[in-house]
């Protein structure tokens, strides 16, 4: 990929954040994470996204990410891998919220899980509407 191609979709992720931020039912939930860190979510039941933000994250160990999972009254649904190498992450959920009442994070094999392999190192229940 060329720095333009690179460039237009980080623009884009930008512009997907900010819309989920400013929506009319746009609520947060915050937490901790391991190791000092911290963790919001911000869920848009109107827009059917969620996006999850992180500081303070530690570098995954070597060869694993950080996976995150939309909880489906128990059953855990991926929802797309952070790249957290600055120790600060703002990516949108992959999927729609609906039918998801919170989320975890897990640390998975690179690549990412079908299922969590892992205790999370953290759950979030989303915010009510």
């Amino acid at each position: 990929r060329d720095a333009r191609q690179l460039a237009e979709q980080a623009r884009q992720r930008a512009d997907e954040l900010t819309r989920l931020l400013a929506a009319p039912d746009a609520r947060l939930a915050a937490g901790e994470l391991p190791g000092g860190g911290s963790a919001t979510v911000v869920v848009s039941r109107s827009s059917d996204r969620a996006a999850f933000l992180a500081s303070r994250l530690p570098e995954p160990p070597a060869g694993k990410v950080y996976q995150l999972w939309f909880d489906d009254d128990g059953a855990m649904r991926p929802a797309g891998v952070v790249d957290a190498s600055d120790g600060r992450a703002a990516v949108m959920m992959d999927g729609p919220v609906a039918g998801a009442d919170g989320m975890g994070v897990t640390v998975e094999p690179e690549g990412g899980s079908a299922q969590p392999t892992s205790e999370p190192l953290a759950v979030m229940e989303f915010p009510a509407a």
